[in-house]
Parts: C-alpha cells; sequence; structure tokens
C-alpha cells in the first residue's frame, strides 16, 4: 500500500527549545496509529504539528504528494478533553453539520447531499438516537465519537487525536475502538497519542515511539517490543518536561 503521509526532517521548537527532533515518517491510509512515549516526550506538540496549529522549525509534511499548508480540511484534530468546551450549547447533530461548512463557502446552501453525510456520520458513530441531544448532556465517550462523527461529515482523512482514551469508562472505550477501526477500515489514517501500554496491540495496528525523537515506528507486530519500550519509556524523560 502506498505511504500517504510523509513526514520528512521535522523539528519542532517552543521559544526556539526543540521539543521534537528530526523526525521521519512515512504512514499508509487505512492505519490505527498509536503515538507513544513518556509524558514531556513531543506527542501533543507533534500532534499539534500536523494539524497545523504550530509551525515547524525544519522539515516537511505531506499527504498524497501535496505539502501541507496550514490547518486544512483533510485533517481532523481532537485536543485532550479538557482542551474542549463541551458545555457549548449545541446539539450532536450541529456539531455534525459544522463539518459540512467548509465545503459550503461563506454562502453555500445547506442541501440534501450535505444532509446525507450528516445521517451517515451518525449512524456510523451510533449517534442517531442522540442527535437532538445537548452535546453537554452526553457521557465522555460519546462526546468524542459526535467529534469523529463531525470530521467523518468533513470528510477528513486524517484523524488526530491527543489522548482520547482519557477518562473514559470500559464500555465507552471498547465503542471509540470500534470507531477507529471504522476509520481505519475506510482508508482513513487515525493518529492517536496514547498512554496506556497494555492495551495498544488491541487498538493500534502501526505503533510510533517518541521521546523527544524518534525511537522506532513500525507494524505494532514488530516494532512494539519490551526493548523499544524500554529505550523510549527510560531515556530523556526530564530533558524537556514542559510540553506533552
Amino acid at each position: 500500500m502506498a505511504h500517504q503521509l510523509l513526514i520528512k526532517d521535522l523539528t519542532i521548537a517552543y521559544n526556539r527549545i526543540p521539543v521534537v527532533h528530526h523526525v521521519n515518517l512515512s504512514l499508509p491510509c487505512g492505519s490505527r496509529v498509536g503515538l507513544l512515549g513518556p509524558n514531556g516526550a513531543g506527542k501533543s506538540t507533534l500532534l499539534k504539528a500536523l494539524a497545523g496549529l504550530i509551525q515547524p522549525e525544519t522539515g516537511s509534511i505531506e499527504f498524497q504528494g501535496h505539502k501541507f499548508r496550514g490547518s486544512q480540511r483533510a485533517i481532523a484534530y481532537l485536543p485532550q478533553r479538557e482542551g474542549v468546551d463541551w458545555d457549548f450549547p449545541i446539539t450532536v447533530r450541529g456539531l455534525v453539520e459544522m463539518g459540512r461548512f467548509p465545503e459550503l463557502g461563506s454562502w453555500g446552501r445547506f442541501g440534501k447531499s450535505d444532509e446525507l453525510k450528516v445521517n451517515e456520520a451518525l449512524e456510523r458513530m451510533h449517534l442517531i438516537e442522540f442527535a437532538d441531544r445537548q452535546i453537554s448532556a452526553l457521557s465522555g465517550g460519546q462526546q468524542q465519537r459526535a467529534f469523529l462523527a463531525r470530521a467523518w461529515a468533513q470528510q477528513s482523512q486524517i484523524y488526530l487525536l491527543d489522548e482520547p482514551f482519557t477518562g473514559l469508562d470500559r464500555n465507552s472505550q471498547a465503542h471509540f475502538s470500534e470507531a477507529i477501526h471504522l476509520l481505519a477500515d475506510n482508508h482513513k489514517i487515525v493518529m492517536v497519542s496514547h498512554h496506556e501500554l497494555r492495551n495498544v496491540p488491541e487498538l493500534f495496528d502501526y505503533v510510533i515511539l517518541l521521546n523527544g525523537e524518534l525511537v522506532a515506528a513500525g507494524p505494532t507486530a514488530t516494532v512494539f517490543t519490551p526493548e523499544n519500550i524500554e529505550k523510549t519509556y527510560s531515556t530523556g524523560i526530564f530533558s524537556h518536561h514542559s510540553h506533552s
């Protein structure tokens, strides 16, 4: 399968201090990617750079042969839960409809095809029965799936999720895991920063081990080894702990 997301020599700094150094990666479409590393390893920083929220110091990011220029429709980014205003007064359907706005532009009219895409997104994420509920009335796992539904309606190709499993109960985790599998089955790239090592093999088919620099990346079966985990979590943990 062609590698669709190419990251070349990516260095990202905060206040001129490099947090992520010289990362080179290629990720195929249809992959569930676990982004693993200790606190302060640069996981959130890398996701923000891919989402176009931080300008890298060096390097380039390409998707399907095109260079990224800032934030774009192909990418959906979900920050850590505390970074989202879940009390914003909007229904689940309203949130998912927002995914169609970039396509419509300023004067575009919300038409039948938009409605179909919204309904499809709600169905795919098992949210039809909650469509008219306020987002604040949902459980944590349902809120996260509502966001994925919005990104599905937007027809995003790359999903960047920062610690989405944190604070979810086992049932919600199972639903969310199913959603991630569904996205990958539909040729999306889903990159998830994650700290619970125990369930990595069932969640992800590809892992990136990061600790300021890339320790290893590749299929979970070959890269997620005790040696690589040890290498990732034992060195440099305190060298730049201010940004996870």
